[in-house]
């Protein structure tokens, strides 16, 4: 396992995600860093990849000591699903392992139900984003009913602790949660590689 990985997009993000930065920047700068995470399948400790028989896991890999980004690894059984629901603030979704599908979703108004828009796939490598200002309202399920996926998830927040909205489809009545996070751990970014612990004795 590599957890250097995670520790190089954790340092390019806390140089991306500035205060002031334009989400619009924020979001195209953040694809390219994704884009080489996504590229190995080497770095995320087993603790964090371990799926529930009966929902989906959030478990917090990292969370910026102002807040203001987190980064999670969602992992989801075979067929598991979320409710519709939004974010309130920007995201970015990668796909490390399996397939995903969100459908996204429009609010009509009290007592009204709600209609569905796109569906986007996501295969190992493809990246997808959310936001309240250009579609924010979703919901996403595992695309294998045999086996797990995970996907690693950029939020513009602590999204554990940021209340958020889920979606009745057929009326489209709204109530609020706090997601919190599956894990009451985060990994060791510093844990050194053989190659750094040589290194460092060298």
């Amino acid at each position: 396992m590599s957890i250097a990985r995670l520790r190089d997009f954790v340092g390019e993000l806390t140089d991306i995600v500035r205060d002031g930065a334009r989400e619009t920047v924020i979001l195209d700068d953040l694809r390219a860093p994704m884009s080489r995470l996504l590229a190995h399948d080497d770095w995320l400790p087993d603790a964090f990849a371990a799926p529930h028989p009966e929902h989906y896991q959030q478990y917090l890999l990292h969370c910026d000591p102002k807040q203001r980004f987190s980064v999670v690894s969602f992992v989801w059984g075979p067929g598991q699903k979320t409710p519709i629901h939004d974010h309130t603030v920007w995201g970015m979704i990668g796909m490390l392992r399996g397939g995903e599908e969100s459908t996204r979703f429009k609010t009509r108004g009290a007592v009204m139900p709600m209609l569905a828009g796109e569906s986007c796939v996501l295969d190992v490598g493809d990246i997808d984003c959310v936001s309240p200002t250009a579609g924010d309202v979703h919901r996403v399920r595992n695309l294998y009913d045999d086996r797990v996926s995970i996907s690693i998830h950029v939020y513009g927040a602590n999204i554990g602790r940021v209340q958020r909205h889920v979606y009745d489809e057929a009326t489209g009545s709204v109530k609020a949660f706090v997601s919190g996070f599956s894990s009451t751990v985060i990994p060791n970014l510093w844990m050194l590689t053989d190659d750094e612990r040589r290194s460092a004795v060298a």
